[in-house]
């Protein structure tokens, strides 16, 4: 068998990611490779730190693309700040606080997990009970907006709280960079990972972080050392900071860091605002289209994500019949339920470039046609 050069069908991707991308990402990847210490690279990635800290709205000195996707910003997190022995409260309201809770356990730390609902937001007065009940805890883990349901929690109320308690926060913001309000240094949130994906519309596999001075002290100061060398942002800084010529670290994904300064700079060119409420107004036209086909959603108003809508599959309807045949006959895509939504949901995605009037025309009328025929 002689195997050929692949040409994948163009998809409109509207499922929990990857998101589409923009023809201007796409094309700034093929421009061509340069190494990844050239002066000319360095310069862009001082670029893509300076749009990172507006993309996270911070500060922050240490805001850097961890060349590697989302979970493996998790892992940063984690692996940095968290030591054997310590107390991390966890919030899990779905897959990825679950997964917080699994890279704590394995760093030999101690987990309380609040659980809520999947499809609820995390409960801000379980966590303030949490605090009550346990002395010295370190941490509070939470995810920002949670991909396997399409539900917000109140990042901002649940950063005060672990700082009346005198804790650091992780936040995943996964799928909220970009999407949705988010205000690092307002809010208060001490370590933050997200992924280039998903809202921000870049290709897979970058992973933007921010830590602040006290997260930093925390790394700094730790008794142990950091147990992946990779994810050790003690040795990473040394490529990703400071002035002048930058040490030798990992070879970075040289073409795949063109594709997320470019998806900054369209970040920035929008505006974080105009970004926000474009997510909100093509929301509100995809809820109106679907609730005629007679579609509920899974979560309350007030807590729905705008970019991720989990919807509840009309009773009667195939799951996977009809995810396929919108795949084969419209090469759209939409994300299948995960847990217990599993079979009985589905989440369209509104991420990035995504959020456009045609994708939500395409979507509607795609899923009205296939329901016809169910």
């Amino acid at each position: 068998m002689t195997i050929t050069s692949f040409y994948p069908t163009p998809r409109t991707l509207m499922g929990p990611g990857p998101s589409d991308v923009s023809p201007r990402v796409l094309s700034a990847l093929g421009r061509p490779t340069i190494g990844h210490l050239d002066p000319e690279f360095v310069q862009m990635m001082d670029e893509i730190k300076s749009l990172l800290q507006y993309a996270f709205q911070t500060k922050n000195e240490l805001t850097m693309a961890v060349s590697a996707p989302g979970s493996a910003g998790m892992e940063t997190c984690f692996v940095n700040l968290v030591e054997p022995g310590e107390k991390v409260i966890v919030c899990v309201n779905g897959v990825f606080g679950s997964r917080m809770v699994e890279n704590i356990q394995r760093l030999g730390a101690h987990a309380i997990v609040i659980n809520d609902e999947w499809g609820t937001p995390v409960d801000v007065n379980k966590v303030k009970q949490a605090f009550k009940d346990n002395s010295d805890v370190k941490f509070l883990a939470f995810v920002h907006a949670e991909t396997s349901t399409g539900v917000l929690s109140d990042a901002k109320a649940l950063c005060a709280i672990a700082q009346e308690n005198s804790a650091l926060s992780i936040v995943d913001a996964v799928t909220s960079l970009g999407g949705v309000e988010l205000k690092v240094d307002d809010w208060g949130i001490d370590a933050i990972y997200s992924g280039s994906q998903k809202c921000l519309s870049c290709v897979p596999g970058i992973s933007p972080i921010s830590f602040s001075a006290k997260a930093v002290e925390k790394l700094t100061s730790r008794k142990s050392k950091v147990p992946s060398w990779f994810l050790d942002l003690s040795l990473v800084m040394g490529y990703w900071g400071g002035t002048g010529k930058r040490s030798y670290h990992h070879t970075a994904p040289v073409n795949s860091l063109y594709a997320l300064h470019e998806s900054l700079v369209m970040l920035q060119d929008e505006g974080l605002e105009n970004a926000w409420q474009r997510h909100k107004n093509q929301h509100l036209k995809l809820k109106a289209g679907l609730e005629k086909l007679g579609i509920a959603f899974v979560v309350e108003e007030q807590y729905r994500l705008p970019q991720l809508n989990t919807v509840l599959i009309p009773q009667g309807v195939d799951d996977a019949a009809v995810r396929q045949t919108l795949l084969n006959e419209y090469n759209l895509e939409i994300g299948a339920g995960l847990g217990g939504f599993a079979g009985k949901a589905w989440r369209i995605g509104l991420m990035g470039y995504a959020a456009r009037t045609e994708n939500v025309t395409l979507c509607l009328a795609a899923l009205a046609d296939v329901l016809v025929t169910e």
